[in-house]
Formats: structure tokens, C-alpha cells, sequence
């Protein structure tokens, strides 16, 4: 199956993915700056954005989908940088086929399980009936009760898309996602050292690698280097200026 993608600049490939609920949009500005240093494909993963609906949704499964991305592109290797899942995604591929990468970025994510920490968002998604509503605001309004986030609402409803008839449907497929949540939050398991060279891009303000994480991170990659950015989860969005110098500065 194919993804949907764009690409734009010059040099060596950089391929970027997108984190839960997520979609390349959301990556599309921050990769912007990039390509005069790369030639940059941003993705929407299988059951995100544009690309192709699927039952199966494992990490496994989406780094193949990305070798087979690189294949239809003819990208021999390239440097991947995932956020969040796409971070998890990444990784596995790193595992998967490491001659296809030459370097890696993990932003704000680890190899651990986590806890549930996303039910309320699939508790207030899966039941609304947005084939009848007939605007964003409705939509916005009625998520407002239990996702009290403006931010996160507004990151949500990204993904919202009119159908032809009239109405809304969603872009993620919420219903397998929400099947799937356990292994999306499951550890990566990495039975020998990682060789390729990695960087991990951690938000201080974020909570999702901590001090002891750390530790067992540098045990599990054999090339391994840390950035502390003074931001929550989403570095992209919260500090682009910084995040873009550590990508540069550790890619060339």
C-alpha cells in the first residue's frame, strides 16, 4: 500500500514521521526550514491522514511500510527522524533494517510502555456522531466537556475532513487505533544493541523520557547522544529554532 506523502528540497533524504493522531501537516512547517539541507519526505502513517486504512496497525507493520515507501522512491537510505509513535516507528525499522538508515532522531519518546494516558480522547471521539454535524465548531463543541485542551482539540480536529454528501468524517481511523492502543503503548523490545547513530531529543517539560530512561537508552544504542530542549511534547511547534539546529547540526 502506498503513503501519502510530500517532498520538497535538495541533498540527502530525510524522512519524518508524525506521532499518534497525527499527520504529515503537522510536521509541514518545521520541515520547511529544512530543505536547503535535505531533500525532505514527510508521510502520513497507515491509518493517518490521506494514506491507506488497515486492521493491522503494528510497529513492525509501519516500519516495512516505510521500507516500501523508500523502495517505490528509490531512497537507498536515509535519515529518519520520528516523533512520538513515528519515534517508535523509527526505531523498529532501525531493527528491522539498519543498512537503511544513516542516522536516526527519536524525538520525545522512549523504547517503555506507557500508560493509557490517551482513553479520554478515544472516549470522547468514538461516539460522536460527526456525519451529522455540519461545522468545525460544532465539532469543537462538542469535545469541549471532556477535552478541556484547547490545544489538543485543535490538534484533533486536523483531522476532520467534509465528506461529499455532507458532514464530517474522520481522516484517523479511529475505531483500529482505539483497537490497537495497547500495543501502540507496549515497549519496544531491542534484544541487541542498536548500531546505528542516534540522536534523542528530549522535552524538558515533557515527561515521556526521564533521567532513569536515559540510562537504559545508552545501553541499548551504541552511538548515542542526547538534546534537552526546554519544551512539552510537541518541540516541533514550541521551539522549531532549536529543534532545527540540533537536526543540522547532528546530521552534517
Amino acid at each position: 500500500m502506498t503513503l501519502n506523502y510530500k517532498s520538497f528540497g535538495s541533498g540527502t533524504p530525510l524522512i519524518i514521521l508524525h506521532g499518534l493522531f497525527g499527520m504529515l501537516d503537522n510536521w509541514h512547517t518545521f520541515a520547511r526550514q529544512l530543505q536547503d539541507f535535505f531533500t525532505i519526505y514527510i508521510v502520513d502513517l497507515r491509518n493517518h491522514g490521506k494514506s491507506f486504512k488497515s486492521t493491522t496497525f503494528s510497529y513492525p507493520s509501519l516500519a516495512r511500510d516505510i521500507i516500501h515507501f523508500m523502495d517505490e522512491h528509490d531512497i537507498a537510505s536515509a535519515y529518519i527522524l520520528g516523533h512520538s509513535m513515528g519515534g517508535k516507528v523509527a526505531i523498529s525499522l532501525a531493527q528491522l533494517a539498519p543498512d537503511r538508515i544513516l542516522k536516526l532522531i527519536v524525538v520525545d519518546i522512549g523504547i517503555k510502555s506507557y500508560p493509557a494516558h490517551h482513553k479520554f480522547i478515544f472516549d470522547s471521539i468514538l461516539p460522536l456522531d460527526i456525519a451529522n454535524m455540519s461545522s468545525r465548531q460544532e465539532v469543537d463543541t462538542a469535545l469541549s466537556p471532556s477535552i478541556t485542551d484547547k490545544s489538543i482539540r485543535q490538534f484533533l480536529l486536523k483531522n476532520l475532513q467534509r465528506r461529499p454528501q455532507g458532514g464530517f468524517q474522520w481522516k484517523a481511523n479511529f475505531d483500529i487505533l482505539y483497537q490497537e492502543y495497547e500495543h501502540i503503548m507496549a515497549g519496544i523490545t531491542i534484544s541487541r544493541p542498536i548500531q546505528v547513530p542516534v540522536l534523542f531529543v528530549r522535552g524538558l517539560k515533557s515527561r515521556y523520557i526521564t533521567d532513569v530512561d536515559i540510562l537504559d537508552l545508552q545501553s541499548k544504542f551504541e552511538h548515542f547522544e542526547l538534546l534537552d530542549i526546554q519544551a512539552g511534547h510537541w518541540i516541533h511547534a514550541e521551539q522549531p529554532q532549536l529543534l532545527r539546529k540540533g537536526v543540522i547540526s547532528f546530521l552534517t
